[in-house]
Order: structure tokens, then sequence, then C-alpha cells
């Protein structure tokens, strides 16, 4: 497996809190069946001030020391890069970073906000060349109340990656509900760690790789923890691979869905019957709507 989300560089955020901790997650991917894993800590001004060049040489000396200890696992550089105003200048100046250097990039919103003109700038990251990919959806607190544009933004080429504990059920019941949702409905591209520690966050791949086997079937499931991370590094055209499938039932058990319902965290407008084109087009219209036109050339 390939898990393309997680915080194991040492000391450098709120990830792996020193060398023992990496060194230990390190080996736990192993043992859970990770081959590679995109070193990808946070990027977050005011917070994290970390960069493509620190990422990179933090990358280079942690993979130095797993092969000094014999720890067969690639490390990739990446990062967790949270939404700024400049976000693609950001990436073309190198200062934040795609994963492996490929136009596949981890975009994350804010937890507890819903940002404004977010299909903006996933639009402008799209056609920028840029494949968005948006972390941990499922767990943002604001989904529940703004699930069409999940809905929207997956329909129009942005890559969603849910948590391999949100699926087993270690963040709680709600996004434990969303991720199986999206999963069953076929939102979703990739399952990653984003492991932390290796006690309230660890690496756990396998877990989640089965959970979600149950649900969208082993196919599937290999295609979220291997084939698309696979291509992901490699940097292969989306179109080279294979879509999301839905869950083939629609009467998979989710026994927490009713207790939800009750609470008020579901509610049935959240869920449009189709993907809204005209979205796509309003949000490319603004973006170029906001470039300052060429004046023609009257000589």
């Amino acid at each position: 497996m390939i898990d393309l989300h997680c915080h194991m560089l040492p000391g450098i955020d709120d990830g792996a809190s020193d060398l023992s901790v990496a060194v230990g997650m390190a080996q736990t991917a192993v043992a859970d069946g990770v081959t590679v894993v995109a070193c990808t800590p946070h990027i977050l001004p005011g917070l994290y001030h970390n960069t493509g060049p620190q990422i990179r040489e933090a990358c280079n000396r942690l993979q130095a020391i797993l092969d000094q200890q014999g720890i067969a696992l690639k490390l990739v550089p990446g990062a967790d890069n949270h939404i700024v105003t400049d976000f693609v200048a950001g990436l073309r100046t190198g200062r934040l970073l795609t994963l492996a250097d490929s136009r596949y990039v981890l975009v994350e919103p804010p937890h507890h906000v819903a940002p404004i003109r977010l299909e903006e700038l996933f639009f402008e990251l799209l056609v920028a060349g840029y494949v968005p990919i948006l972390t941990h959806p499922e767990r943002l607190s604001w989904i529940k109340t703004h699930y069409s544009i999940f809905l929207r933004l997956a329909r129009g080429g942005v890559w969603m990656q849910i948590t391999a504990s949100s699926l087993i059920g270690a963040f709680g019941r709600s996004p434990r509900y969303w991720a199986e949702r999206m999963l069953d409905e076929g939102h979703v591209h990739i399952l990653a760690t984003d492991a932390h520690d290796l006690t309230h966050r660890p690496p756990n791949l396998r877990a989640g790789f089965e959970r979600a086997a149950e649900r969208v079937g082993r196919a599937e499931a290999e295609n979220l923890v291997l084939n698309r991370p696979m291509g992901v590094i490699a940097n292969d055209p989306v179109s080279t691979m294979a879509p999301p499938m839905a869950a083939l039932s629609a009467d998979i058990d989710a026994p927490h869905a009713s207790e939800l319902r009750r609470d008020g965290d579901i509610r049935a407008a959240d869920t449009p019957s189709a993907f809204d084109l005209r979205g796509l087009s309003r949000g490319l219209r603004r973006l170029f709507e906001r470039r300052p036109r060429q004046q023609p050339d009257l000589e």
C-alpha cells in the first residue's frame, strides 16, 4: 500500500515529536503493509512555517536514517497545504509542495469554518494544471451544512481523500458517517492515514483498507490505497486511472446514521440530486472575469 498523507517528519509540525517516534511510525507502517509514504507536514502561515525546501531536506534526512536501519520504506516529499490566497503562486515557486513533485497536491481547508470562494480556489488550481486533493472532508465540521459543495468539487475534477481512522470510527460517529457516505456514493479517490504519532493517530492504513473493501469491494479498495496513489507518485494523468466506484448495495449497514439524524447532523437538503454543471461554469467565469483582458494590438 501507499500512504499519501502522513505527518512522519520529526519535530516539524504537530506530527512525530522526535526521531524515535518517526522511526517507530515508519516501522509500524511497514508492518502494516505500506511500502511508500508521502511525508506531508502542515504548511500553515502563522503556525507551521514550513517551506518546500525545508520539507525536502527533512525528508532526505529521515530517508537516510531509515536506510541505515534497514527499514524498507520509501519516502517522498509533499505537504498538507492549508488554504492561502496565493496558492498557485506558492506551488510554482516551490514554497508549497505537490506530492512527489507531481501535478497532485493536498489541500486542507479550515476545520470549523467554510472558507469563502472555496470553489474558485480549486478551479484556479485545475486551470493551472494541478489536480487538487481535498484532505479529510469527512472530518470538517461544516460538511453537514455544505455537503453539496463537496459533491460539486468531486464531480468537477477535485479529488477527495478520506482518513482510515474515520472509517473505523476513531474520530467518532459523524466523521465515520460522512466517510462511509462519500465512499458509498463514489466520491472518494484516496484513502490515507493522516498519521501523527504511535498512539492516538498511528499509521493504520490496513484497517481502513479492510473497512473500505467491505463497502466497495477489494478492487476499489486497492484503487484507494495502491493503484491511484501509485499513479499520483508517477504523475500519471487522471484519465489513465480508474474513477471511484460506488458501493454495489444501498443497504450497507450504517448503525450510527439514525442517531446522527436524530441529532440533526444529517439534513436531506445536503444531497443534490445531480451534479450542477452550472456551478462549474459560474466558477470558471468568475475566475477569468477577474483577470485583466489584453488590449488588442492596433499596430
